[in-house]
């Protein structure tokens, strides 16, 4: 089944509000389909593609040091983190 890509961009950016609304926090791929009740190979293929464009950023060890050999955690990287937050700081000044 092909999915549009306005749909993709929908989904992705789904992923990025999920990621920044439990920042500083990291989460699995597993979680993060899970969230937008979603198949985990279709959420990875978009967060592979977020990542090449340095919206996020793929964490492959855990806190221990040891890499990840099947699981993958993710974050916002601070540009994109500060991109959300100015806008919501925005978007909240609007409303008052």
């Amino acid at each position: 089944m092909k999915i549009s890509k306005e749909k993709r961009e929908k989904i992705s950016e789904q992923i990025l509000f999920f990621l920044y609304s439990i920042n500083p926090k990291l989460s699995f791929t597993s979680h993060i389909a899970k969230e937008l009740a979603r198949d985990e190979e279709f959420i990875k293929k978009i967060l592979l593609e977020l990542n090449n464009k340095k919206l996020i950023l793929k964490i492959n060890k855990n806190p221990k040091g040891r890499d990840y050999k099947k699981r993958l955690r993710w974050k916002l990287s601070e540009k994109t983190y500060q991109a959300y937050k100015s806008n919501q700081s925005s978007e909240t000044q609007q409303l008052y």
